[in-house]
């Protein structure tokens, strides 16, 4: 009940100051108090109060009483009436004052004001959260920043392959209309062709779906799947909008730890103690953002025989299934699992350098019996969206067919392996820095040495390392990492760049230490 009572008055006393989250944290920096936006989204959601130096950083901001704020009931002044009106009275059903106050019009009446939705309240996509915010600040002003912070190729050199753009060119007036919502028919059979390479079982062309990228389908999948207080199981690290999506849909994310010790493969005992009776399903990413691990064939089959013995879905998100290095083979989970229901998700994003086009898909494969219902959901929330981008999907079936440009990548000599190579020996050799060699992707989750550098806010780090040199990272909490001694670096740029870029974070690291 206190957090709940602190929640609710932490969210009314940021509305009284018209305060954003970010406001606070951005304030917290500027002060030297160490407040990261995952610790302030955990303080207005009511899962933890904060300790006695962020509660007197809080009253004194947003310019009210520590009691009051704990949820006290009174505030100290008790001879005055006008804060004693701010106490909230549970009881009685009353409002604060506080939450009252608003906006007013020429006329002195109070306008009303219109807040997101409370749904949104645990939700968290940090790869574009308050970092981010700060360097398109700085860009506006006229600051040259470095991102190395999203996978987006077409920026860095890389480009769609010809005969891509030549096809959806020809094609362009024939796709001015609505699609079939589950997408075009060549669409999805050059995508059923392709689930039958990767040996995914019982597979016809009805259980393809595309969307607009595989982000869209993974907000579909979950929201078709999840009650309030149903329990999914999503790594840590992850991709953070597996994380996000299933919290918006009503589900409870309990993340299990890859093993950065183990090449960061799955915990599987970490797995197994975390399953309870509401656990619908475990997601893998495989490969994995933000770690680039290949898992093989043995790590895989544990997930299946834990995934059987209680009866789970599998979501395998295999958007990297093309960028595997070192001559190594990606299999697909789906592959093992004939007598499980599996989703596997990938698209021509990154294979393919076409991120914009936004064009991705979800393979429905193995024992779709005992998903009937789920099926029939997944189908009306498709049916709802219409259907997804119809020139992008006009390209699948050549995108996957014939000569695949992006081996030439991925191989010594190639741009991703020789980039790979550099990024890894580069940062490795900075006093302080870690990290597991990636197989796959094209991005590193670099390990910092927090006692060398006294780091307990990963968030801060990388806001001082964008203000200081002007490159942007991801920190590991962003993946939901809940220590604060990772970051994430994309090793999309040239060479050259990424040596301008691993010598300014060695002259950074050089003097860092948070105080």
């Amino acid at each position: 009940m206190g957090k709940e009572i602190f929640a609710d008055r932490l969210r009314a006393a940021l509305r009284k100051q018209n305060m954003k989250q970010i406001d606070l944290v951005r304030l917290a920096s500027e002060k030297g108090v160490k407040l990261g936006k995952s610790h302030v989204s955990q303080y207005v959601s009511g899962k933890t109060i904060p300790r006695p130096d962020i509660l007197h950083f809080l009253a004194e901001t947003l310019q009210v009483d520590e009691e009051w704020l704990m949820g006290n009931g009174k505030l100290k002044d008790q001879n005055d009436p006008d804060k004693n009106s701010l106490v909230h009275n549970r009881e009685n059903n009353q409002y604060d004052e506080i939450n009252k106050q608003g906006d007013k019009n020429p006329g002195g009446e109070i306008m009303r004001q219109f807040k997101k939705s409370t749904k949104l309240d645990n939700v968290l996509y940090d790869v574009r959260g308050p970092v981010v915010e700060e360097a398109d600040r700085m860009e506006a002003a006229g600051t040259q920043v470095l991102k190395l912070n999203i996978g987006n190729p077409a920026p860095f050199g890389f480009r769609t392959p010809d005969e891509v753009i030549y096809d959806m060119r020809q094609q362009l007036t024939e796709c001015e209309g609505y699609s079939p919502a589950k997408g075009l028919f060549s669409a999805r059979k050059a995508i059923m062709q392709y689930a039958q390479l990767k040996k995914i079982p019982n597979v016809s062309v009805e259980d393809v779906y595309t969307g607009n990228g595989v982000s869209e389908l993974i907000n579909l999948s979950m929201s078709a799947l999840l009650d309030d207080g149903d329990e999914i199981l999503i790594p840590s690290p992850d991709y953070p909008l597996w994380t996000a999506c299933a919290t918006l849909a009503g589900g409870k994310v309990v993340h299990y730890i890859c093993d950065e010790k183990a090449d960061w493969y799955p915990d599987m005992e970490d797995i197994k103690k975390k399953i309870t009776d509401r656990t619908k399903a475990i997601v893998i990413i495989n490969p994995n953002n933000p770690t680039g691990a290949l898992y093989p064939r043995e790590v895989l089959q544990q997930i299946v025989d834990i995934a059987r013995e209680h009866q789970l879905i599998i979501f395998s998100d295999e958007i990297y299934d093309r960028l595997v290095m070192d001559g190594l083979e990606h299999i697909s989970i789906a592959s093992l699992a004939p007598d499980l229901f599996c989703v596997t998700y990938s698209g021509l994003s990154k294979s393919h350098m076409i991120a914009g086009f936004r064009i991705g898909w979800m393979i429905l494969s193995g024992n779709k019996e005992i998903a009937k219902d789920y099926i029939e959901g997944i189908k009306m929330l498709s049916n709802m969206r219409l259907c997804s981008n119809v020139p992008a999907q006009s390209v699948v079936q050549t995108a996957l067919g014939g000569h695949q440009s992006v081996n030439d990548y991925i191989v010594p000599g190639g741009r991703i392996y020789e980039q790979r190579e550099y990024i890894y020996k580069a940062l490795t050799d900075i006093p302080g820095i870690t990290a597991v060699k990636p197989k796959a992707a094209f991005y590193m989750f670099a390990k910092l040495d927090v006692k060398k550098f006294n780091i307990v806010d990963d968030e801060k780090f990388a806001l001082d390392l964008l203000r200081e040199k002007k490159i942007l990272i991801v920190h590991g909490g962003g993946f939901n990492w809940k220590q604060p001694d990772h970051f994430r670096v994309v090793y999309l740029p040239r060479i050259e760049v990424l040596r301008e870029a691993a010598g300014k974070i060695a002259d950074f690291l050089s003097t860092y230490h948070q105080i």
